[in-house]
């Protein structure tokens, strides 16, 4: 689980994808001010080659005019639709303002799924480390009543020593330390207060077991995970 999430945010690192769209975004921006002011630089050479066309000294103009008739040129005659076609600078500035338009359009559409993937990467987050911890307490759930079965077995056992009984001393500390690491308490309150968050009293006692009100005897422990109560324990109380 843990590599997928390392490939997930290999995939799609925060800010990457907005990082992308702004630099696209600025060269665009490049792309179109180039395009605008190479246009402007056309458009000032053809009016300075018009104004000096007709700013030409007048002399030999009878034969220029002639040469100009009967050699006029294929150029000559597309000029007048070149101009005509050729958008004025009101146009390409409009046309330069929508472009910027529509690359703030993207750039705010971008941010705006980096942002959605962002919750959902945190919503991910909190939903499995909560199955982590429901998983964890099911699991200590089933193994509490082997643990009691073998605290049954010890305490048949009795005091005499034997190759058995050292090996099932040996499994019950071995789980003990486990069920600790994992953070579970065993919940044996004997000679306090009852406490009905933490105990399930099934017997009654009587005045001479102990103080009104005061757990006399543990039936069966019970067991907490962190602030999860896994097992209430089975308790004798006395009457008060």
């Amino acid at each position: 689980m843990k590599e997928r999430d390392k490939k997930t945010e290999r995939a799609a690192p925060a800010g990457g994808v907005v990082d992308g769209i702004k630099k696209q975004a600025g060269a665009q921006r490049e792309r179109l001010r180039q395009w605008s002011q190479d246009r402007k630089r056309k458009g000032k050479k053809m009016s300075e080659e018009r104004m000096n066309q007709d700013g030409m000294p007048q002399e030999n103009v009878p034969e220029q005019e002639a040469a100009a008739a009967a050699q006029e040129t294929p150029d000559a005659q597309q000029a007048p639709e070149a101009q005509a076609a050729a958008p004025d600078a009101a146009e390409w500035q409009q046309k330069l303002g929508e472009a910027e338009q529509k690359i703030e359009e993207y750039l705010s559409l971008a941010q705006r799924v980096q942002a959605d993937f962002d919750n959902f990467r945190r919503r991910n987050s909190a939903v499995r480390a909560e199955a982590y911890e429901d998983g964890r307490r099911d699991t200590v759930k089933e193994l509490l009543p082997v643990l009691d079965n073998i605290e049954r077995a010890l305490a048949s056992a009795g005091e005499e020593e034997s190759a058995l009984k050292t090996g099932v001393e040996m499994v019950h500390r071995g789980l003990m330390e486990t069920l600790k690491r994992m953070g579970v308490e065993a919940i044996d309150r004997l000679g306090e207060p009852f406490d009905p968050e933490l105990e399930n009293a099934v017997l009654q006692g009587g005045e001479d077991e102990g103080e009104p009100g005061t757990v006399c005897a543990v039936l069966q422990k019970g067991y907490r995970l962190g602030n999860r109560v896994l097992r209430h324990a089975m308790v004798k109380v006395v009457a008060g």
